[in-house]
This record gives structure tokens, sequence and C-alpha cells, in this order.
């Protein structure tokens, strides 16, 4: 597998077997730092990380990751960077492309990390946009294979809103990998349709499947995964809370539902979850709408059959394993 000098913006972009290597490559730089063995092949290279929307653990796992490979970090918050405002997109590519080996870029259009990685010379990485979220799913698939032991065939759900970047890059990352993809949601909340259309052809050609399902016991037979994630989007305002609530409270994970799929099932999460009030604006919405927990309740959360943490801690070996892979690192 070499993938040196090519971007990591979308797993529409890569088969599945240079998918299967990142998680390889992931898998095998966990083991590395677990045994405390030193891995800093990359030493004197230099990344920005430029975070148009925050985040704990997508800013913590590239910093770290490139700190086990022995690189330099710049973080550009916010407020830190004039991509956009005051420098054109391409211009701010080209100056960071003279000074760093790699950028990463979480934001907003996927238009945006597409048109810096044209420009900047040097492998762009996408921490998130609107559209697509592919290290989420390669630490969520890492995760999948340390519990499984395997990929295809996987029975995997996605209950909630589908159409954003959460359920459009699981739905690809499923069909890509022979596993059988089902957004579970309220119609209006199914992926778009070109994009289903597509992945229903690879998910042809892989030996998996992709469904769509208004109906959660119909949905969740026999999952081998069920997977949900906030149902207000970062960004979106806080007015569309009721709606969605009204929507998506049936779509909600709980007990019922878990028990439905079977004793073997298991609960993932992207995070930040709602599973309790805990939080500034899980309390607000809580006690707004008189509930406990949104997409996921506390029970399920914190059940043995959680695995949200595993998964948290795998944003940073996968993100490690395609920096890694795309500077050319060689172990």
């Amino acid at each position: 597998m070499n993938l040196k000098g090519k971007s990591f913006l979308k797993l529409l972009d890569f088969t599945a077997e240079e998918i299967t290597g990142f998680i390889d490559l992931a898998a095998e730089l966990k083991a590395k730092k677990k045994a405390g063995i030193a891995h800093d092949v990359l030493k004197g290279k230099n990344i920005a990380l430029i975070f148009e929307k925050t985040s704990t653990r997508t800013r913590c796992s590239f910093e770290v990751a490139a700190r086990d490979l022995g690189m330099g970090v710049t973080y550009l918050d916010p407020t830190g960077s004039q991509i956009g405002k005051k420098e054109s997109i391409a211009d701010t590519a080209r100056v960071l492309g003279r000074m760093f080996e790699g950028i990463e870029y979480r934001g907003f259009g996927q238009e945006i990390v597409e048109e810096l990685a044209k420009y900047a010379g040097v492998p762009v990485w996408n921490g998130l946009t609107d559209e697509y979220h592919p290290t989420q799913i390669l630490a969520d698939f890492l995760t999948i294979r340390e519990h499984f032991g395997r990929l295809k065939g996987i029975n995997f759900v996605y209950m909630g809103d589908a159409r954003f970047n959460m359920g459009n890059s699981l739905m690809v990352g499923c069909a890509k990998m022979g596993m059988n993809f089902t957004a579970c949601a309220p119609k209006k909340y199914f992926p778009n349709a070109e994009l289903s259309a597509e992945c229903e052809k690879l998910a042809a050609e892989s030996g998996g499947s992709v469904r769509f399902c208004e109906d959660v016991a119909e949905a969740v037979k026999n999952a081998d995964v069920i997977y949900t994630d906030v149902w207000v989007s970062m960004g979106e305002p806080v007015e569309v809370w009721e709606e969605r609530i009204s929507d998506l409270s049936p779509y909600q994970v709980n007990k019922a539902a878990m028990d439905m799929a079977g004793e073997n099932c298991v609960f993932m999460h992207c995070l930040p979850a709602y599973h309790d009030r805990k939080t500034a604006v899980g309390r607000e919405m809580c006690d707004r709408f008189g509930r406990d927990a949104m997409e996921v309740t506390d029970e399920v959360f914190e059940s043995e059959r959680s695995i949200v943490f595993d998964e948290a801690e795998n944003r940073m070996h996968t993100i490690k394993a395609v920096m890694a892979a795309t500077l050319g690192a060689e172990f």
C-alpha cells in the first residue's frame, strides 16, 4: 500500500484494501504504543491543524498522534486563521503547503477541504466536514474488528438523523467493506438519494447491503452494532431541537432497542453524547422538553454493551495511521 502524498478526504476515494491497510497499520501502531515502543519516525516534519469547528477527540487525536510520530504541531483555532475571510482557501493552502508537510481541516463544506487539497501540494486530512467524517469511521471499524474479529458481514444499524457526515460516511464505509448497513429513521432523515444509490452499487460489489427502515424492531433484528449520534449537529440553531425531538424520539437507543437486537449487539457513538443532564446543552434541552436523555439513554451508554470509549481512543490510533501512511513513514 503506497499512499505517500495522497490526501485523506473521504472514504469514497479509497479501495476496501486501502481502508483495511489503514486499519491494519493503526492496530500495529496501537500495539507499539501499548508496549512502549517508540515510533517517532517522522522527526523533523510539521503539520498544521485548521479547526473552524472546535473538537475534543479530533484535536487531541491529531496532536498526540503527531507527537508520537515525532512531528511538530501548529493549531489554528477559528480565530487563528484568515482562511476564506481575508485570504482565499487556495492562497491559504499554498502558503501552508510551503511550511508544513501535512494539513488537517475540520470545518464546514466538503468543497473547502477538497480545495485545500487541490492547492496545498502536501497531504490534507479531513477532520470533519458537513458531508463526511472519514477519520471517525476508521476508528469505528478498528473498534468493531477488535470486538468481533471481522468487518465483513457485520449487521450495522445507524439510528437517527442519517443525512449528514456520520450517516454518509458510515454508509460509504459499510458498503466498501462488505457490511450490512441499515439507516433507521423517519424517511425525511434518510441519506441523500444519489449517494445512497452509489453505496448500493458498492455494497453489491463487496457482498454487503444498504437498506433504509422506519421501523425500529425490524431494523435492529439481528444487529451486531447499533450506532447513533446527536440529533442536532454542530453549528445548527437551537430552534431545531423541538422538531428533531418530536421526529426522532422513537429512534432513541434504549434498553428495549438493544434487547430486540440480541445479547451480542454492542452500542457505539462518535461522541459527545446527550445521555444525561451533565452538560450545559443536555441539561437545557432536557429541562425544556422534560427528558432525561436524548439520542441514547444513560442505561445503555453506561452499560457493558457500550464500547464508546474504546472507539474514542481508537481515533488517535487510526489518525496516526492516516498521517503515517500519507506522509510515507517507514517502520
